[in-house]
């Protein structure tokens, strides 16, 4: 009716145009087949009028943003005034690591929040609970490869992310890693000649050597 009509297009228009100015409105305004279902307010990623069928919204960006989607990780991002934190479901200490490491450390790929916040936070925390050696070691031969991506990742945050988990994993694992370092070292030394990550690239290889122990 002209109720629909009025709240479809946000302003007092005759009836008659209403179909016509909904398909050039703004993306907020509904289109007239969602006006009829159940759900008032759609969203604009479910407005096929609005999206290409082949764009970014016809299929998830990522696992990690698929998994996250569907509730698979276990904490969720909590605003705070000065800084942000996560609110884990359980105590991480319950958490398998098998695969929700694997899937936190896919997830420093990531470029958008909270995303890249989750997984960063997600990954430090878990390695930081009570037997965390011994449930990561196991995992190494997936996380490597994992890491290496982030580490080859044209966007500098995730390469910083990547090289942040690199070292939190060795200070975790310690000399368990040594095997696994020649997969890793040709993408920082490429970074390596980049000013902004020199130092950071740096103080990084010496706290690998120093968990790694001399065989590193």
């Amino acid at each position: 009716g002209s109720n629909v009509l009025k709240m479809s297009s946000g302003i007092q228009i005759k009836p008659k145009t209403a179909v016509q100015k909904s398909k050039t409105s703004s993306p907020l305004s509904c289109s007239p087949e969602p006006a009829i279902k159940p759900q008032p307010k759609p969203s604009d990623k479910l407005n096929p009028k609005t999206i290409d069928p082949f764009g970014a919204y016809s299929r998830p960006p990522s696992a990690f943003a698929a998994i996250y989607a569907k509730g698979g990780i276990p904490c969720r991002l909590v605003h705070g005034s000065v800084k942000h934190k996560l609110q884990w479901e359980c105590l991480p200490e319950t958490v398998p690591f098998d695969p929700l490491l694997v899937t936190l450390a896919e997830g420093l790929r990531e470029t958008k929040h909270p995303y890249t916040f989750v997984s960063k936070e997600g990954f430090k925390e878990l390695l930081m609970v009570e037997g965390a050696t011994e449930k990561a070691i196991p995992l190494l031969p997936r996380l490597v490869p994992v890491l290496k991506a982030a580490l080859a990742h044209s966007d500098d945050e995730v390469f910083g992310r990547g090289l942040d988990a690199l070292v939190q994993l060795s200070a975790v694992v310690g000399p368990s890693l040594n095997d696994h370092l020649k997969h890793l070292l040709t993408n920082l030394s490429r970074r390596l000649m980049d000013k902004k990550f020199r130092e950071k690239i740096t103080v990084a290889l010496q706290k690998l050597e120093q968990y790694g122990g001399k065989v590193s």
